[in-house]
């Protein structure tokens, strides 16, 4: 191996020069070149743009793998697959495995008796709302994860390498600074002090290189002439200028190679907005299609579990406040919107002949306040007129339709419409 001491030498007196250069200037005794302001902006900007790009990586890293815990070996995993350059297999998702458990449940009670059946039902929603999930985050990981990642790992890797070249190459520019500006006043001290010997320590460089004639100088032993002093001093002097304009070439070399890689993260930004919308698409359409298997699931329960469980899910919604229509629910909740139309309701007028209402009784539990939101005047005589802002008392009974409640004031009692209310606590 071919073992340098000189450039070994030499690197680790660079390295002293700039370590003293930054300690003087932390302590405030040596001057320090400004960047220009808009290079200053940029790396600002760039600052900004690494310090929350990391922290929404994390954070969706925790909203798609919720349990770092669990998930601490998979990403291992995902990372080997990484560096193998090969395809990460699908992972099975909890619901998924939820579904799994509940029909394997079913075989063990029987798929024919209602519980396993219903079971079976369940856990093929549950395999579907999996699906859905494990479509999502690799769509996600994608769109979304993978551009942050790569900013985070490779943009921003250059940028953080000519940053720090960039401020070697300034401190390299204040030592210079410092050196032309000693020799400059040892010249002058020299010259009024007549055969002075010259002093070359306070302007040589730290790693020893000194011009041909300093380093004559050192070695000679006898006594020199005015102008021969004068001429060497002379001639530090024009090399400490000469390492000056190298110096500055460089380092406005690399501010201009810096500047060009921080005014792409304009580009960066433009990216990860495109990134963005992909990400919320995605997520949108994957609220939505678990919505959907929701509501066909309550359907199919429903229609299945009728007879067993009258009206189960109807009075879960009446006393929540929440029906399987949206819509009644947006307007009963949004302040400041006109009340709803009343419109003709063939199974209300199918209740009114059958459902007597003096003859209801409420429930031992399951009643509430419910808060009025708009006037309503009774279509009949088994309807409640209400009155804006007062608070009533109302509950459900088997096989009545979920737009309606039975609601009571004092001795008063009636049907009242679950979109005209405010259910409370």
């Amino acid at each position: 191996m071919d073992f340098n001491v000189k450039k070994l030498a030499s690197d680790a007196g660079v390295f002293f020069t700039r370590a003293v250069q930054y300690t003087e200037e932390k302590l405030g005794q040596a001057e320090k070149t400004e960047l220009d302001g808009h290079l200053e902006n940029l790396i600002a900007r760039a600052d900004c743009t690494k310090n929350w790009t990391e922290k929404i990586f994390r954070q969706t890293e925790v909203l798609l793998q919720p349990n770092p815990i669990d998930q601490t070996g998979a990403r291992i995993e995902e990372f080997f697959y990484e560096k193998l350059d090969r395809k990460i297999p699908s992972r099975t998702t909890n619901a998924e495995l939820l579904g799994q458990y509940m029909q394997d449940a079913a075989k063990e009670f029987g798929p024919g008796t209602p519980y396993g059946s219903t079971l079976i039902t369940v856990g093929e929603y549950q395999r579907r709302l999996g699906g859905a999930e494990r479509e999502f985050l690799q769509t996600s990981a994608i769109n979304f994860l993978t551009p942050l990642r790569n900013f985070l790992e490779g943009d921003w890797k250059t940028i953080s390498k000519e940053r720090k070249l960039l401020e070697n190459r300034r401190l390299d520019l204040d030592v210079c600074k410092a050196r032309l500006k000693k020799a400059k006043l040892a010249e002058a001290k020299a010259a009024c002090e007549g055969d002075a010997a010259p002093d070359f320590q306070e302007t040589r460089p730290r790693n020893y290189v000194l011009s041909a004639s300093a380093s004559a100088w050192d070695s000679e032993v006898g006594d020199s002439s005015l102008s021969d002093r004068e001429k060497l001093w002379s001639e530090e002097v024009d090399k400490a200028e000469h390492e000056l304009r190298v110096a500055q070439t460089e380092f406005d070399r690399q501010a201009e190679v810096t500047r060009l890689l921080l005014e792409g993260i304009s580009s960066t930004h433009v990216n990860h907005l495109r990134c963005l919308h992909e990400f919320v698409e995605a997520q949108a359409a994957y609220y939505t299609q678990c919505h959907k298997h929701m509501q066909d699931l309550q359907k199919e329960l429903s229609s299945a579990n009728g007879d067993t469980f009258p009206n189960a899910f109807a009075v879960n919604a009446s006393t929540s406040g929440v029906s399987a229509d949206p819509s009644p629910l947006s307007t009963a909740t949004l302040p400041g919107t006109s009340p709803p139309s009343r419109s003709p309701n063939p199974s209300n007028a199918l209740e009114s002949s059958t459902l007597k209402i003096e003859e209801v009784k409420p429930p031992a539990t399951g009643t509430r306040k419910a808060k009025v939101l708009y006037d309503y005047d009774a279509a009949d005589t088994s309807e409640l007129s209400l009155l804006a802002d007062e608070l009533i008392t109302v509950y459900t009974v088997p096989g009545m339709d979920p737009d309606w409640l039975i609601g009571e004031r004092g001795n008063q009692k009636g049907k009242v419409p679950v979109t005209y209310l405010e259910l409370l606590s």
